[in-house]
């Protein structure tokens, strides 16, 4: 996916020489090192968002000052949860497009809560304390690990970030031209619910190849 990742925003051709990415829910930055490197390599400008996790709000905030940086236009990128950051940070002038792979798209109002609903993930939570969780590490590779080796899984698995979730507030995906990239992937949740995300927000889509699927117990 870093290379379909790479060749949206490029083609994209947004007039923008700066890319913001912004990760998923429980992980961090470093997920984006290999996507960093490529479009570094094209010449483009990438600031990649270190997420604080406190809450919804306290994740926009950070990547809204990420992108009040930028010099120029602006390509904003959201993995997973990062989609629902991007949608109400996306409202920055300078946010020439948003590229959501593989992401949350909330409609204007719409709670990430309403989303799962929707559209269950099946992920297996563990919480810490009363408001915020981790994914179980005992299940992490086989529900999130996908084709990842092991190694990089147990990782993955021991440095989570607890995180909380609110509600969205605003939308810019009706004033921002916006692109859905969909990996048919996982037992998380299917292509098909991507899909409907995107074309609910009329978001131009572009379609990975399929990757292996977990491992089963």
């Amino acid at each position: 996916m870093y290379q379909g990742t790479a060749k949206a925003v490029e083609s994209i051709n947004a007039g923008a020489t700066n890319v913001v990415l912004v990760h998923g829910g429980t992980t961090d930055g470093s997920g984006w090192k290999a996507v960093h490197d490529i479009l570094r390599a094209k010449g483009l400008a990438v600031t990649v968002v270190e997420l604080p996790h406190t809450s919804l709000e306290e994740d926009i905030a950070a990547t809204r000052l990420a992108v009040d940086v930028q010099s120029g236009p602006t390509v904003l990128v959201g993995h997973s949860y990062g989609g629902a950051v991007i949608t109400e940070a996306g409202v920055a002038p300078n946010v020439k497009a948003l590229v959501y792979v593989a992401a949350l798209q909330p409609d204007k109002g719409e709670t990430l809560a309403e989303i799962s609903s929707r559209f269950p993930m099946g992920i297996d939570m563990k919480m810490v304390g009363d408001k915020r969780f981790v994914p179980n590490p005992a299940t992490y590779n086989d529900i999130l690990g996908g084709d990842l080796p092991r190694d990089v899984t147990d990782f993955m698995a021991a440095s989570a970030k607890p995180m909380r979730v609110g509600k969205a507030m605003e939308s810019a995906t009706y004033t921002v031209r916006s692109y859905g990239l969909v990996r048919l992937m996982t037992q998380l949740t299917h292509a098909r619910s991507y899909t409907e995300l995107v074309a609910q927000t009329q978001a131009r889509g572009f379609l990975l190849k399929q990757s292996q699927p977990p491992k089963t117990i």
